[in-house]
């Protein structure tokens, strides 16, 4: 099936490296991300995973739990968490899923229904596991991002994302191109003056349908 922005996530109930849980009970009321990779001890994917430990505080500060997600066994995400740490100088200490059944990867729609890992596979036999998914603590996918094989992720567009998601989400706003936290937000077009001032106050009319204000507190 094909997740799109607002589903609902499925309730899976998933073995990580840390023991097995429910993805509705893990996100619980936070915000959370889940990083996905097609292969464990990978170039890229290390330098990834490692860029996601040297975040921790990052993502405590957003209050925001993160996951991995590799198509590989536990004991090889246990070993590879030893490799990342090498990399990075930073302890992995978020939970990788071993996707080794392609349960995950399928119902988030990263892999077709029909794939499947033949045996002495290759990174390129799950290439397209290889996705960021931003879930609400209302369980909902905010925001995916798909990358290839060969491009390492920018994680400060991520963190930019998250700003984003969690400034605009129940306060009525939306973020124009570039928006980095401190700037001015958009007042959507179906609010009307008179309802942006009382609710706003001040704002910067540009266009009929394009008004920017400072952020909500």
């Amino acid at each position: 099936m094909s997740l799109r922005i607002n589903d609902t996530i499925p309730d899976l109930t998933v073995e990580t490296d840390q023991g097995s849980m429910s993805l509705h009970d893990w996100v619980g009321d936070s915000w959370a991300i889940l990083f996905s990779h097609p292969k464990d001890f990978t170039p890229v994917c290390t330098t990834e995973f490692g860029a996601v430990a040297q975040l921790a505080d990052e993502w405590e500060k957003r209050g925001t739990k993160v996951m991995g997600i590799s198509v590989d066994g536990v004991e090889d995400h246990k070993k590879w968490k030893n490799d990342i740490k090498s990399v990075s100088g930073a302890e992995p200490n978020f939970p990788i899923i071993a996707d080794d059944g392609l349960e995950v990867a399928k119902a988030f729609d990263m892999l077709p229904a029909d794939a499947y890992l033949p045996d002495g596979r290759t990174p390129n036999d799950s290439a397209t596991v290889r996705a960021v998914f931003i879930i609400g603590p209302d369980k909902q996918l905010k925001l995916s991002m798909t990358y290839p094989m060969t491009v390492g992720r920018n994680f400060a567009e991520i963190l930019r994302a998250l700003d984003g998601l969690q400034t605009s989400t129940g306060k009525g706003v939306a973020t124009p191109a570039n928006w980095n936290v401190g700037d001015d937000v958009i007042i959507p077009a179906t609010v009307s003056d008179e309802d942006a001032k009382a609710k706003f106050g001040s704002f910067d009319k540009k266009l009929p349908y394009l008004r920017t204000t400072a952020a909500p507190k």
